[in-house]
């Protein structure tokens, strides 16, 4: 916006970084939260972040707080205090400055483009984005805490997975080659198996007004979710405000909700090219810097390097690779593996150890959180919970590879281990079970090492940058690929998701490497057709904002308006 701003923020005054609204959480517990004295300034959270990142994400992570600055405090509306740190000139959204830059950052994008770009013609007044920055923030402090009351590990690793092994199953059954389904028939069939409201009725190029009838059945559903999520986070003041109410509730249904779900994410090849990216970002943490070709020794003479050394005086000993024997090359591999076997057993041994000293999962998933910092876990009955083990995502993984097809013995020897090792006869086995040194140990990984809070700053990072190019809406769609170019899309992401594959493995199932790719091809159509996913994507989504907003799983946006005192 360029028109001179006449007026001087009176909401976004100085304040400090918000204590955590909950005294534990079962979401971080390697490091805990920062006090107000402890937070950082968002220029250091900012390079922290950035040291792990490529030299373009290094630049644009550094010139996130000047962009945040730029949007949100300009300087001629933060009274000469642009210099000071972010956190002072705006409401702090969560307990962790590392988030809360990426979050304002989305913010300021969305503010750019969805309110600078007509709000910035009527007036030049800074009241109304200030009221907008104010109710998100406050949003966004009421969801921290919800979240903190979640049990993430059943979320993620069971309830989460079971909408995707239903997905999968109902795909395969409306298109198994037995039954003759046209593209609208097995449309039809997966929707009957695995139906959602807001994508009925089924498409049908046939039918013309089927498929408006659709897309108005699509956008009235997120208007719905996110006037109930505005009417349950909102603050009452907030929540009388039709206007503004109705502008937030457009900017996430259509904007976020619509350009997301509703476009390009549920689509087949943009599925495989995330794929094929977060295997290329697996592939350069694992794979070595430097192969031992790149990094041999010269040890040629400098006489010989420039050329000054005869022929007759040069060295005509084999070379090195002529000179390797086979007892040589069988005693570093050797080596490679028992110094693999080594760190491996030290990982586990290290873990177990650590998993015993920590509280056990059933008295850390009941721990009750309140406003006060002095509350204490309060012990539940272990019988509540479900054993890591009996997870869906062991059960989603035997999904994805079929292996009750492919390898039926492996299928149910595993079963039959996963049984014995939850629910045994002798109590000195049940290791599995809930409290058991299995179920300790998975749960210490668990939360050390991917329900940490420090892993969500580069994920925001990455997701703005995917969604948002170059800090602004993303340009017209262009043309959807081709078929063609489709098809090279998922051979390439067959061939990512193979290459993780060990040869050994390959050589122990009989098959070879363009065999593993052929049938990872056949697997990846599950996520072709967009309208199959947009079923799973909504489920999802249903699924998350209920465990999160519980109020709205028992009523409807009338009935929530009604109850916070507001007629509709």
């Amino acid at each position: 916006m360029t028109q001179p701003l006449l007026r001087a923020p009176t909401t976004l005054q100085p304040r400090p970084k918000a204590n955590p609204t909950f005294s534990s959480s079962s979401f971080d517990t390697q490091t805990p939260l920062r006090t107000p004295q402890q937070s950082r300034p968002l220029s250091e959270v900012s390079q922290t972040v950035s040291r792990r990142s490529s030299p373009k994400e290094h630049a644009s992570d550094r010139a996130t707080p000047g962009f945040v600055r730029r949007v949100l405090c300009p300087p001629h509306a933060s009274g000469g205090n642009n210099l000071k740190p972010i956190e002072e000139l705006l409401p702090p959204l969560t307990s962790s400055n590392d988030i809360d830059l990426q979050l304002y950052a989305i913010i300021a994008i969305l503010v750019k483009e969805c309110i600078y770009s007509w709000y910035g013609k009527i007036t030049a007044d800074q009241v109304f984005v200030e009221e907008v920055v104010r109710i998100v923030a406050h949003c966004t402090r009421g969801l921290e805490g919800r979240i903190r009351k979640l049990d993430l590990e059943s979320l993620i690793l069971d309830e989460i997975p079971e909408l995707v092994e239903n997905h999968i199953s109902a795909y395969r059954v409306s298109h198994s080659p037995v039954r003759a389904f046209g593209t609208f028939g097995q449309r039809t069939a997966y929707h009957e198996l695995n139906p959602h409201p807001a994508l009925s009725p089924v498409p049908d190029v046939s039918l013309e007004t089927s498929i408006p009838e659709q897309s108005k059945h699509e956008a009235d559903y997120r208007q719905l979710l996110a006037q109930g999520v505005l009417a349950v986070m909102l603050p009452t003041e907030d929540l009388e405000n039709t206007c503004l109410q109705t502008l937030v509730a457009d900017v996430i249904a259509e904007t976020i909700l619509g350009r997301s779900i509703g476009g390009r994410v549920s689509e087949g090849w943009f599925i495989w090219t995330v794929v094929i990216r977060a295997m290329e970002a697996v592939r350069a943490q694992v794979n070595p810097r430097a192969t031992g070709e790149e990094i041999e020794v010269d040890t040629r003479s400098r006489l010989e390097k420039f050329g000054l050394l005869s022929e007759r005086g040069m060295d005509t000993r084999p070379s090195k690779d002529g000179r390797r024997s086979a007892f040589s090359e069988v005693f570093w591999r050797f080596l490679q593996y028992g110094y693999l076997t080594i760190i491996t057993v030290q990982f586990v041994i290290v873990g177990l150890f650590a998993a015993m000293s920590e509280p056990r999962r059933s008295t850390w998933s009941a721990r009750v959180t309140a406003e006060s910092p002095i509350a204490k876990p309060v012990e539940a009955p272990a019988a509540i919970l479900r054993p890591l083990l009996d997870f869906r995502i062991f059960s989603l993984l035997s999904t994805l590879l079929d292996l009750s097809f492919r390898m039926p013995w492996l299928s149910g020897s595993v079963a039959m281990l996963q049984q014995h090792l939850i629910a045994s006869p002798l109590v000195l086995l049940r290791v599995g079970a809930v409290d058991g040194l299995l179920d300790q140990y998975l749960h210490h990984l668990l939360i050390s090492h991917f329900l940490n809070a420090s892993h969500i700053p580069p994920l925001l990072s990455a997701i703005r940058r995917n969604l948002f190019p170059r800090d602004a809406l993303p340009p017209p769609a262009p043309e959807p690929p081709t078929r063609e170019q489709q098809a090279d899309m998922k051979r390439s992401c067959a061939q990512a998701l193979s290459a993780l594959l060990p040869d050994v493995f390959v050589r122990a199932a009989g098959l070879s490497r363009e065999d593993v790719v052929t049938e990872t091809e056949l697997e990846l159509d599950v996520w072709s057709d967009a309208y199959l996913n947009k079923h799973l994507a909504y489920q999802i989504l249903d699924l998350v904002v209920v465990r999160v907003l519980p109020e709205m799983g028992e009523k409807g946006v009338k009935e929530l308006m009604e109850a916070r005192g507001i007629e509709t």
